[in-house]
Protein backbone atom coordinates (compact mmCIF):
# COMPACT_ATOMS: atom_id res chain seq x y z
CA UNK A 1 0.00 0.00 0.00
CA UNK A 2 1.35 3.60 -0.97
CA UNK A 3 1.60 6.34 1.70
CA UNK A 4 1.90 9.37 -0.88
CA UNK A 5 -0.70 11.76 -0.39
CA UNK A 6 -4.53 11.13 -0.73
CA UNK A 7 -4.31 13.81 -3.57
CA UNK A 8 -2.88 12.22 -5.80
CA UNK A 9 -5.51 9.32 -5.75
CA UNK A 10 -8.25 11.95 -7.61
CA UNK A 11 -6.21 12.34 -10.77
CA UNK A 12 -6.25 9.42 -13.14
CA UNK A 13 -2.99 9.51 -14.42
CA UNK A 14 -1.71 9.17 -10.87
CA UNK A 15 -3.89 6.81 -10.17
CA UNK A 16 -2.46 4.84 -12.67
CA UNK A 17 1.07 5.27 -12.04
CA UNK A 18 0.29 4.66 -8.27
CA UNK A 19 -0.37 0.57 -9.56
CA UNK A 20 3.37 0.28 -10.12
CA UNK A 21 4.39 1.43 -6.74
CA UNK A 22 5.79 -0.31 -4.15
CA UNK A 23 6.14 1.06 -0.14
CA UNK A 24 6.61 4.82 0.02
CA UNK A 25 7.88 7.02 -2.64
CA UNK A 26 7.66 10.77 -3.64
CA UNK A 27 5.57 12.04 -6.40
CA UNK A 28 8.73 13.12 -8.03
CA UNK A 29 10.20 9.67 -8.20
CA UNK A 30 7.10 7.93 -10.02
CA UNK A 31 8.75 8.49 -13.53
CA UNK A 32 12.61 7.81 -14.47
CA UNK A 33 14.73 10.36 -15.75
CA UNK A 34 16.92 8.61 -17.61
CA UNK A 35 15.50 5.83 -19.94
CA UNK A 36 16.99 3.69 -22.19
CA UNK A 37 18.86 5.77 -24.16
CA UNK A 38 21.29 6.19 -21.27
CA UNK A 39 21.97 2.62 -20.66
CA UNK A 40 22.88 2.55 -24.84
CA UNK A 41 25.48 5.39 -23.86
CA UNK A 42 27.97 3.51 -21.36
CA UNK A 43 27.13 0.60 -23.37
CA UNK A 44 28.77 1.86 -26.59
CA UNK A 45 31.51 3.87 -24.87
CA UNK A 46 32.18 0.79 -23.52
CA UNK A 47 32.59 -1.51 -26.99
CA UNK A 48 34.92 1.46 -28.04
CA UNK A 49 37.70 1.18 -24.76
CA UNK A 50 37.51 -2.49 -25.30
CA UNK A 51 38.01 -2.53 -28.72
CA UNK A 52 40.87 -0.26 -28.77
CA UNK A 53 42.76 -1.88 -25.91
CA UNK A 54 42.52 -5.45 -28.18
CA UNK A 55 44.46 -3.04 -30.76
CA UNK A 56 47.36 -2.09 -28.73
CA UNK A 57 48.01 -5.60 -27.52
CA UNK A 58 49.11 -6.79 -31.11
CA UNK A 59 50.85 -2.66 -31.68
CA UNK A 60 52.77 -2.05 -28.15
CA UNK A 61 52.82 -5.96 -26.63
CA UNK A 62 53.33 -7.41 -29.75
CA UNK A 63 50.97 -10.54 -29.63
CA UNK A 64 51.56 -11.59 -32.81
CA UNK A 65 48.79 -13.62 -32.93
CA UNK A 66 46.47 -11.20 -33.06
CA UNK A 67 47.35 -9.39 -35.97
CA UNK A 68 44.58 -10.71 -37.78
CA UNK A 69 42.62 -8.62 -36.24
CA UNK A 70 44.38 -5.46 -35.66
CA UNK A 71 42.73 -3.43 -38.06
CA UNK A 72 39.73 -4.85 -37.60
CA UNK A 73 39.78 -3.44 -34.19
CA UNK A 74 40.62 0.17 -34.70
CA UNK A 75 37.94 0.22 -37.35
CA UNK A 76 35.31 -1.23 -34.95
CA UNK A 77 36.79 1.45 -32.06
CA UNK A 78 35.90 3.97 -34.75
CA UNK A 79 32.57 3.17 -36.17
CA UNK A 80 31.00 2.90 -32.20
CA UNK A 81 33.08 5.83 -31.18
CA UNK A 82 31.49 7.93 -33.86
CA UNK A 83 27.92 7.12 -32.19
CA UNK A 84 28.86 7.14 -28.59
CA UNK A 85 27.28 10.50 -28.04
CA UNK A 86 24.42 9.86 -30.24
CA UNK A 87 21.98 8.33 -27.32
CA UNK A 88 22.89 11.68 -25.31
CA UNK A 89 21.47 13.92 -28.19
CA UNK A 90 18.20 11.83 -28.48
CA UNK A 91 18.12 11.97 -24.81
CA UNK A 92 18.42 16.29 -24.55
CA UNK A 93 15.59 18.22 -24.71
CA UNK A 94 17.18 20.86 -27.76
CA UNK A 95 20.16 18.94 -28.89
CA UNK A 96 20.90 21.56 -31.47
CA UNK A 97 22.70 23.09 -28.45
CA UNK A 98 25.31 20.39 -27.90
CA UNK A 99 28.02 22.57 -28.99
CA UNK A 100 27.58 24.96 -26.15
CA UNK A 101 29.29 22.05 -24.42
CA UNK A 102 32.45 22.70 -26.46
CA UNK A 103 32.33 26.28 -26.65
CA UNK A 104 31.50 27.46 -23.34
CA UNK A 105 33.50 24.54 -21.36
CA UNK A 106 32.40 24.20 -17.52
CA UNK A 107 35.02 22.16 -15.43
CA UNK A 108 32.95 21.62 -12.39
CA UNK A 109 30.04 19.32 -14.64
CA UNK A 110 31.02 16.11 -15.15
CA UNK A 111 28.71 15.67 -18.38
CA UNK A 112 30.26 18.63 -19.99
CA UNK A 113 33.77 17.43 -19.08
CA UNK A 114 33.30 14.53 -21.49
CA UNK A 115 32.59 16.31 -24.75
CA UNK A 116 36.38 17.03 -24.34
CA UNK A 117 37.33 13.60 -23.43
CA UNK A 118 35.08 12.64 -26.45
CA UNK A 119 37.10 14.84 -28.68
CA UNK A 120 40.51 14.12 -27.47
CA UNK A 121 39.96 10.53 -27.98
CA UNK A 122 38.62 10.78 -31.33
CA UNK A 123 40.42 13.35 -32.98
CA UNK A 124 43.71 12.99 -31.21
CA UNK A 125 44.19 8.94 -30.77
CA UNK A 126 41.92 6.90 -33.19
CA UNK A 127 41.79 9.37 -36.63
CA UNK A 128 45.31 9.90 -35.93
CA UNK A 129 46.43 5.95 -35.28
CA UNK A 130 44.44 5.40 -38.17
CA UNK A 131 46.07 7.93 -40.44
CA UNK A 132 49.65 6.82 -40.05
CA UNK A 133 48.59 3.17 -40.33
CA UNK A 134 46.57 3.56 -43.58
CA UNK A 135 48.81 6.34 -44.97
CA UNK A 136 50.66 3.89 -47.40
CA UNK A 137 47.63 1.87 -48.16
CA UNK A 138 46.34 5.33 -49.37
CA UNK A 139 48.96 6.16 -51.12
CA UNK A 140 48.55 2.81 -53.28
CA UNK A 141 44.83 2.52 -53.34
CA UNK A 142 44.54 6.12 -55.18
CA UNK A 143 46.73 5.00 -57.89
CA UNK A 144 44.89 1.67 -58.51
CA UNK A 145 41.50 2.96 -58.09
CA UNK A 146 39.14 4.62 -60.53
CA UNK A 147 36.08 7.02 -60.63
CA UNK A 148 34.84 8.62 -57.16
CA UNK A 149 37.53 6.21 -54.87
CA UNK A 150 40.71 7.12 -56.32
CA UNK A 151 39.28 10.81 -55.44
CA UNK A 152 38.48 9.60 -51.67
CA UNK A 153 41.58 8.07 -51.47
CA UNK A 154 44.00 11.05 -52.71
CA UNK A 155 41.87 13.13 -50.30
CA UNK A 156 42.83 10.84 -47.26
CA UNK A 157 46.50 10.91 -47.95
CA UNK A 158 46.43 14.72 -47.08
CA UNK A 159 48.85 15.63 -49.75
CA UNK A 160 51.24 12.72 -48.30
CA UNK A 161 52.79 10.70 -50.97
CA UNK A 162 56.25 9.56 -49.48
CA UNK A 163 55.89 5.57 -49.64
CA UNK A 164 59.70 5.75 -48.79
CA UNK A 165 61.01 3.38 -45.87
CA UNK A 166 62.43 6.35 -43.87
CA UNK A 167 58.51 7.70 -44.19
CA UNK A 168 57.37 4.21 -43.50
CA UNK A 169 59.43 3.69 -40.14
CA UNK A 170 58.51 6.94 -39.24
CA UNK A 171 54.48 6.61 -39.53
CA UNK A 172 55.54 3.32 -37.79
CA UNK A 173 57.42 5.09 -34.67
CA UNK A 174 54.01 7.70 -34.60
CA UNK A 175 51.25 5.02 -34.23
CA UNK A 176 53.04 3.00 -32.18
CA UNK A 177 53.90 6.16 -29.97
CA UNK A 178 49.85 7.21 -30.31
CA UNK A 179 48.64 3.81 -29.56
CA UNK A 180 51.01 4.07 -26.10
CA UNK A 181 48.97 7.22 -25.13
CA UNK A 182 45.78 6.01 -26.21
CA UNK A 183 45.73 3.49 -23.73
CA UNK A 184 45.00 5.52 -20.98
CA UNK A 185 42.88 7.18 -23.00
CA UNK A 186 40.77 4.38 -23.31
CA UNK A 187 40.65 3.18 -19.68
CA UNK A 188 39.73 7.22 -19.42
CA UNK A 189 36.85 7.23 -21.31
CA UNK A 190 35.37 4.95 -19.64
CA UNK A 191 36.41 4.88 -16.72
CA UNK A 192 35.36 8.62 -16.99
CA UNK A 193 31.82 7.28 -17.22
CA UNK A 194 32.21 5.29 -14.02
CA UNK A 195 32.72 8.20 -12.14
CA UNK A 196 29.83 9.96 -13.54
CA UNK A 197 27.46 7.29 -11.63
CA UNK A 198 30.41 6.77 -8.94
CA UNK A 199 30.17 10.26 -8.10
CA UNK A 200 26.30 10.68 -7.46
CA UNK A 201 26.61 10.24 -3.56
CA UNK A 202 23.19 10.48 -3.12
CA UNK A 203 22.68 6.80 -4.61
CA UNK A 204 23.95 4.02 -2.24
CA UNK A 205 23.48 1.48 -5.74
CA UNK A 206 26.15 4.24 -8.20
CA UNK A 207 27.91 5.88 -5.69
CA UNK A 208 30.66 3.68 -4.78
CA UNK A 209 34.23 4.00 -5.06
CA UNK A 210 34.56 0.62 -7.71
CA UNK A 211 31.80 2.04 -10.21
CA UNK A 212 35.19 3.58 -12.32
CA UNK A 213 36.97 0.13 -12.16
CA UNK A 214 33.42 -2.14 -12.89
CA UNK A 215 33.43 -0.25 -15.78
CA UNK A 216 36.81 -0.14 -17.04
CA UNK A 217 36.75 -3.84 -16.81
CA UNK A 218 33.68 -4.83 -18.48
CA UNK A 219 34.45 -2.40 -21.01
CA UNK A 220 36.86 -4.72 -21.90
CA UNK A 221 35.23 -7.92 -21.63
CA UNK A 222 32.05 -6.26 -23.93
CA UNK A 223 34.57 -4.95 -26.41
CA UNK A 224 36.56 -8.33 -26.32
CA UNK A 225 33.68 -10.21 -27.25
CA UNK A 226 32.99 -7.58 -29.81
CA UNK A 227 35.98 -8.39 -31.86
CA UNK A 228 35.35 -11.96 -31.37
CA UNK A 229 31.62 -11.42 -32.95
CA UNK A 230 32.95 -9.56 -35.74
CA UNK A 231 35.91 -11.30 -36.68
CA UNK A 232 33.96 -14.84 -36.93
CA UNK A 233 30.89 -12.72 -38.69
CA UNK A 234 33.44 -11.36 -41.19
CA UNK A 235 35.54 -14.33 -41.75
CA UNK A 236 31.94 -16.08 -42.49
CA UNK A 237 30.33 -13.69 -45.22
CA UNK A 238 33.42 -13.15 -46.87
CA UNK A 239 34.52 -16.71 -47.03
CA UNK A 240 37.94 -16.57 -45.50
CA UNK A 241 39.28 -19.38 -43.36
CA UNK A 242 39.23 -18.10 -39.80
CA UNK A 243 42.59 -18.22 -38.48
CA UNK A 244 42.18 -20.39 -34.76
CA UNK A 245 45.34 -19.35 -33.09
CA UNK A 246 44.22 -15.85 -33.03
CA UNK A 247 40.78 -17.08 -31.88
CA UNK A 248 42.14 -18.84 -29.20
CA UNK A 249 43.98 -15.98 -28.16
CA UNK A 250 40.99 -13.55 -27.84
CA UNK A 251 38.98 -16.29 -26.13
CA UNK A 252 41.75 -16.96 -23.33
CA UNK A 253 41.66 -12.89 -23.16
CA UNK A 254 38.05 -12.87 -22.65
CA UNK A 255 38.22 -15.62 -20.07
CA UNK A 256 40.69 -13.64 -18.19
CA UNK A 257 38.64 -10.42 -17.89
CA UNK A 258 35.38 -12.60 -17.30
CA UNK A 259 37.11 -13.66 -14.47
CA UNK A 260 38.83 -10.42 -13.51
CA UNK A 261 35.34 -8.56 -13.98
CA UNK A 262 33.43 -10.92 -12.07
CA UNK A 263 36.06 -10.46 -9.20
CA UNK A 264 35.28 -6.77 -9.17
CA UNK A 265 31.91 -7.15 -8.96
CA UNK A 266 31.90 -9.73 -5.89
CA UNK A 267 34.28 -7.36 -3.87
CA UNK A 268 31.66 -4.34 -4.54
CA UNK A 269 29.10 -6.84 -2.91
CA UNK A 270 31.26 -8.15 -0.33
CA UNK A 271 32.23 -4.86 0.60
CA UNK A 272 28.29 -3.58 0.80
CA UNK A 273 27.51 -6.38 2.86
CA UNK A 274 30.37 -5.96 5.60
CA UNK A 275 29.59 -2.50 5.77
CA UNK A 276 26.14 -3.17 5.98
CA UNK A 277 24.78 0.52 6.01
CA UNK A 278 21.26 2.06 6.00
CA UNK A 279 21.01 1.49 2.46
CA UNK A 280 21.75 -2.56 2.49
CA UNK A 281 18.20 -3.80 3.17
CA UNK A 282 16.63 -2.42 -0.06
CA UNK A 283 19.37 -3.20 -2.11
CA UNK A 284 18.85 -6.48 -1.37
CA UNK A 285 15.14 -6.33 -2.02
CA UNK A 286 16.02 -4.39 -5.09
CA UNK A 287 18.20 -7.48 -6.72
CA UNK A 288 16.01 -10.38 -4.96
CA UNK A 289 12.74 -8.86 -6.93
CA UNK A 290 12.75 -5.93 -9.44
CA UNK A 291 16.40 -6.69 -10.75
CA UNK A 292 16.47 -11.01 -10.30
CA UNK A 293 15.77 -11.91 -13.92
CA UNK A 294 18.29 -8.95 -15.60
CA UNK A 295 20.90 -9.23 -12.99
CA UNK A 296 20.50 -13.13 -11.29
CA UNK A 297 19.82 -14.75 -14.71
CA UNK A 298 21.16 -12.90 -17.82
CA UNK A 299 24.36 -10.86 -16.27
CA UNK A 300 25.73 -13.21 -13.49
CA UNK A 301 24.51 -16.84 -15.24
CA UNK A 302 23.83 -16.36 -18.95
CA UNK A 303 26.94 -13.41 -19.54
CA UNK A 304 29.51 -14.67 -16.89
CA UNK A 305 29.66 -17.98 -15.79
CA UNK A 306 28.21 -19.59 -18.99
CA UNK A 307 30.93 -18.16 -20.94
CA UNK A 308 33.20 -18.46 -18.52
CA UNK A 309 32.80 -22.29 -18.42
CA UNK A 310 32.51 -22.55 -21.82
CA UNK A 311 35.85 -20.50 -22.76
CA UNK A 312 37.34 -23.08 -20.15
CA UNK A 313 35.97 -26.16 -21.81
CA UNK A 314 37.95 -24.76 -24.99
CA UNK A 315 41.08 -24.70 -23.18
CA UNK A 316 40.94 -27.68 -21.28
CA UNK A 317 39.29 -29.65 -24.33
CA UNK A 318 40.23 -30.21 -27.71
CA UNK A 319 37.26 -30.06 -30.22
CA UNK A 320 36.57 -29.58 -34.15
CA UNK A 321 37.06 -26.65 -35.74
CA UNK A 322 33.77 -25.62 -36.62
CA UNK A 323 32.65 -27.11 -32.98
CA UNK A 324 35.28 -24.28 -31.91
CA UNK A 325 34.19 -21.90 -34.14
CA UNK A 326 30.52 -22.20 -33.01
CA UNK A 327 31.52 -21.75 -29.12
CA UNK A 328 33.42 -18.77 -29.62
CA UNK A 329 30.20 -16.85 -31.39
CA UNK A 330 28.02 -17.91 -28.98
CA UNK A 331 30.15 -16.78 -26.05
CA UNK A 332 30.23 -13.37 -27.39
CA UNK A 333 26.83 -13.35 -28.01
CA UNK A 334 26.04 -13.85 -24.64
CA UNK A 335 28.92 -11.96 -22.87
CA UNK A 336 27.06 -8.80 -24.89
CA UNK A 337 23.33 -9.50 -23.52
CA UNK A 338 25.57 -9.88 -20.30
CA UNK A 339 27.29 -6.46 -20.36
CA UNK A 340 23.96 -5.00 -21.49
CA UNK A 341 22.10 -6.09 -19.14
CA UNK A 342 24.97 -4.96 -16.35
CA UNK A 343 24.21 -1.03 -18.33
CA UNK A 344 20.23 -1.51 -17.56
CA UNK A 345 21.02 -2.84 -13.64
CA UNK A 346 23.47 0.25 -13.18
CA UNK A 347 21.23 3.09 -14.98
CA UNK A 348 17.75 1.99 -14.49
CA UNK A 349 17.99 -0.29 -11.45
CA UNK A 350 19.40 2.73 -9.67
CA UNK A 351 16.47 4.43 -10.27
CA UNK A 352 13.76 2.21 -8.89
CA UNK A 353 13.99 2.82 -5.80
CA UNK A 354 13.34 5.72 -3.70
CA UNK A 355 15.32 8.46 -1.77
CA UNK A 356 13.59 7.72 1.05
CA UNK A 357 14.82 3.74 0.91
CA UNK A 358 11.38 2.36 1.58
CA UNK A 359 9.75 2.26 -1.97
CA UNK A 360 9.92 0.99 -5.83
CA UNK A 361 8.59 2.32 -8.89
CA UNK A 362 8.66 0.37 -11.77
CA UNK A 363 10.00 1.22 -15.81
CA UNK A 364 8.07 0.43 -18.59
CA UNK A 365 9.53 0.91 -21.78
CA UNK A 366 7.76 2.50 -24.50
CA UNK A 367 7.96 1.23 -28.20
CA UNK A 368 8.57 4.56 -30.00
CA UNK A 369 9.35 7.59 -29.19
CA UNK A 370 12.14 9.68 -28.92
CA UNK A 371 13.57 7.42 -25.96
CA UNK A 372 11.36 4.54 -26.96
CA UNK A 373 13.11 0.74 -27.56
CA UNK A 374 12.81 1.49 -31.65
CA UNK A 375 15.23 4.55 -31.24
CA UNK A 376 17.70 1.55 -29.03
CA UNK A 377 18.00 -0.49 -31.64
CA UNK A 378 18.42 1.62 -34.73
CA UNK A 379 21.10 3.01 -32.69
CA UNK A 380 22.62 -0.13 -31.61
CA UNK A 381 22.51 -1.83 -35.13
CA UNK A 382 24.33 1.83 -36.65
CA UNK A 383 27.51 1.04 -35.81
CA UNK A 384 27.33 -2.04 -37.14
CA UNK A 385 26.11 -0.46 -40.61
CA UNK A 386 29.21 2.09 -40.14
CA UNK A 387 31.76 -0.75 -39.54
CA UNK A 388 30.89 -2.88 -42.70
CA UNK A 389 31.12 0.22 -44.36
CA UNK A 390 34.30 0.70 -43.39
CA UNK A 391 35.43 -2.76 -43.90
CA UNK A 392 34.23 -2.75 -47.48
CA UNK A 393 36.60 0.36 -48.16
CA UNK A 394 39.56 -0.36 -45.76
CA UNK A 395 39.60 -3.67 -44.90
CA UNK A 396 40.22 -5.75 -48.39
CA UNK A 397 39.42 -9.48 -48.42
CA UNK A 398 43.51 -10.04 -49.24
CA UNK A 399 44.21 -8.74 -46.23
CA UNK A 400 42.55 -10.84 -44.52
CA UNK A 401 44.09 -13.90 -46.09
CA UNK A 402 47.41 -12.32 -46.14
CA UNK A 403 47.47 -11.51 -42.55
CA UNK A 404 46.24 -15.55 -41.94
CA UNK A 405 48.98 -16.50 -43.45
CA UNK A 406 51.42 -14.68 -41.79
CA UNK A 407 50.61 -15.57 -38.84
CA UNK A 408 50.20 -19.31 -39.58
CA UNK A 409 52.78 -21.54 -38.14
CA UNK A 410 55.40 -22.78 -40.21
CA UNK A 411 55.64 -26.01 -41.32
Amino acid sequence: MTLLPMLLETNEGYADLLKHVEGFIYPNELNLLWSVLIVCYPYITGLVAGAFIMASLERVFRVKSLQPTYRLSLLTALSFLLVAPMPLLFHLGHPERCYEVMMTPHVTSPMAIFGFVYAWYLMAVLLLELWFDYRKDFVEWSERATGLKRFFYRVLTLGVYDVSEKALRLDDKMGRAITIIGIPSAFLLHGYVGFIFGSVKANPWWGTVLMPIIFIFSAMVSGIALLMFLYLVTCWVRRVPVDLPCMETIGKCLLTALVVDFSVEALDWIHRLYVADESLNVLELLVSGKLIFSLGVVQVLLGMLVPAALLTGMIVCKAGDKRRQFVYFLCSVLVLVGIFAMRWNVVIGGQLFSKSLRGFTTYKLELVGQEGLLTSIILLLLPFAIVSVLIHLFLPRSEMTAARSQNAPAS
